[in-house]
């Protein structure tokens, strides 16, 4: 099975040993204060039975803080029950490229998302360019995953993020599909010498154009690998001075074990997860740019 996680170890380099130096910068660059906690979120709730209940064991388990859940996927419906049942945060995780596999999705909606699926995966810039031809069937999709999101929850999305970061794609960008002031997934987060100058610049630029409709977190990371040990402590102390979302697949063996093992305790020493999204936040709004 093809997860989030697998793009994010390609693309997530571990953060540089001046970490402490970032998140100083990280506070100075706002005017808000944050709490000592650092929000854990965890992707695909409501693909399938297994993630759904790996995930929920987490949940409880008090090491993830909020999940993000796919519309017209085979548990979306009992994962939607569940999260109501067990008061969880649930955001939504836009699906332009995994098949829908729930019994009665529409079928225009299979149509459309099969184009954009096609488009996406054709080459690795495709997600910077902008498909004209494709902006009808870009609306369309995004915005029947939203009236599915709040049929199901019973409220509108106010947080959203994507399966495989595609929710950053141009055509969703420039077409502005995202409600306006939501919280959206920024860009993992990287700093100089971990990737190329024009990478950082790039995504440093996109964060902005977010930021203009938009409300971001500080930084971004994947859990994996969770070895070495030094790499999630940098990331931790971050979080003391900054607001860090931490990006989780449950469902990978190695990722739950350390989720429900008591090492993510352990890791995290003085460091609290979370109890929701919005609880990794001592203020409604974040002030300022946050960039390495």
């Amino acid at each position: 099975m093809n997860h989030d996680s697998q793009s994010s170890r390609q693309t997530h380099e571990e953060p540089a040993s001046a970490g402490s130096k970032m998140g100083e910068s990280a506070e100075r660059s706002g005017t808000r204060k944050v709490s000592q906690a650092i929000i854990v979120n965890a992707d695909d709730w409501g693909r399938d039975v297994d993630t759904t209940d790996r995930s929920l064991d987490c949940v409880l388990a008090g090491t993830v803080s909020s999940v993000s859940a796919m519309m017209f996927m085979e548990d979306s419906e009992r994962a939607a029950v569940l999260a109501r049942q067990h008061g969880i945060d649930a955001g939504l995780h836009l699906n332009f490229t995994a098949p829908y596999s729930a019994r009665q999705c529409p079928s225009l909606l299979l149509e459309h998302q099969q184009k954009l699926a096609c488009f996406l995966r054709s080459n690795r810039y495709a997600l910077v360019m902008y498909h004209p031809g494709l902006a009808a069937s870009f609306e369309y999709v995004v915005a029947t995953q939203l009236e599915e999101y709040q049929r199901l929850y019973g409220f509108s999305a106010n947080r959203l993020d994507g399966h495989h970061h595609m929710h950053l794609c141009a055509n969703v960008l420039l077409g502005k599909l995202l409600p306006a002031g939501t919280l959206v997934r920024r860009n993992f987060s990287f700093a100089p010498g971990e990737k190329s100058w024009m990478n950082r610049r790039y995504r440093n630029w996109l964060d902005g154009w977010l930021r203009r409709r938009h409300r971001l977190v500080d930084f971004l990371f994947s859990l994996a690998p969770v070895e070495p040990a030094s790499r999630l402590q940098r990331i931790f102390s971050l979080a003391k001075n900054a607001v860090v979302e931490l990006e989780t697949h449950p469902v990978i063996p190695e990722e739950y074990q350390f989720l429900t093992s008591g090492a993510m305790s352990q890791r995290s020493a003085d460091l609290q997860v979370a109890r929701s999204f919005e609880a990794g936040f001592c203020k409604p709004e974040i002030s300022g740019a946050t960039t390495f």
